[in-house]
């Protein structure tokens, strides 16, 4: 007999749901014990008002407070670390560059000259508005990794779902949908030795390749609809829908920490604005 833990979500001694709740065992990656409604609420007024901020103290800042709260917060590989470290920098540097180079000189023509070529001049003032926009977009893009990367699907449809009250059908029809993802590849790789075992890969080049998904398509559908049947038979035979309510095998409650972590993460969100954002320039 196993003991359910709501804490965790997961029986203790049942074997391993890939669907179950995440959990995160080291008490310094806090992001994984939070409840996904709380790590969407806590960034989003940051993340609006980021929309219209035109300088670069205040999504700098924020892009800080994210990169804080993630090191803290998350467990790191090296994929996130380069993503983090190389690909959103460098993002922004490249969105920063692209606008600075397409902002109306006109429109800036009384700041300092930063580079001159021909007719074509360069102006500091460009540059802040160019790189103004790529901090915004990359401060965005990094508040939306703080529930990103420590929250599965599953856990936000069972979120909404108990916290929201969303109505169970349609939620575990989402859930139910997630489980379709994993089965497609895995049919695909079926599908794919299928193909080669019985010599119809088709050749080489870019026309072999297209002819091979043309051939994949049929397949994945045909499997894909006789799963959806295994499924609503399922549901229907269990009286899934038939009782306004359903017990929760995997319960992903809201609690204190929840409430703390949005109060806190608006407070310091208020703070940044109120001392960075130039209220007499907006």
């Amino acid at each position: 007999m196993t003991v359910a833990d709501p804490a965790v979500g997961r029986s203790a001694g049942a074997p391993f749901d890939p669907y179950a709740p995440a959990v995160e065992a080291s008490p310094l990656r806090f992001l994984y014990g939070l409840n996904p409604l709380a790590k969407l609420a806590a960034p989003l007024p940051a993340m609006v008002l980021l929309i219209f901020v035109r300088d670069v103290a205040t999504p700098l800042a924020f892009l800080a407070l994210s990169y804080v709260v993630l090191l803290v917060g998350v467990r790191f590989t090296r994929l996130l670390a380069a993503g983090l470290l190389l690909a959103l920098p460098l993002g922004a540097l490249v969105i920063g560059s692209g606008f600075a180079l397409w902002t109306d000189a006109s429109r800036v023509d009384d700041t300092a000259v930063v580079w001159q070529l021909g007719g074509w001049t360069l102006y500091s003032g460009a540059l802040e508005v160019g790189f103004a926009t790529g901090l915004r977009l990359a401060a965005i893009v990094a508040l939306t990794l703080i529930a990103g990367l420590s929250t599965t699907g599953p856990d936000l449809v069972r979120a909404t779902v108990q916290q929201l009250r969303v109505p169970y059908r349609i939620g575990y029809t989402a859930l139910a949908a997630f489980r379709f993802v994993p089965r497609f590849r895995h049919e695909l790789d079926v599908i794919r030795q299928a193909h080669r075992v019985r010599g119809s890969h088709g050749g080489r080049g870019p026309f072999a390749a297209v002819a091979r998904w043309f051939g994949y398509v049929v397949p994945l559908l045909a499997g894909g609809i006789r799963h959806a049947e295994r499924v609503a038979l399922a549901m229907d035979a269990r009286a899934f829908g038939a009782h306004p309510d359903r017990t929760e095998r995997h319960l992903v409650p809201f609690r204190v920490r929840d409430v703390v972590f949005i109060v806190l993460f608006w407070a310091v969100s208020a703070a940044l604005f109120s001392f960075l954002f130039p209220w007499g320039l907006a």
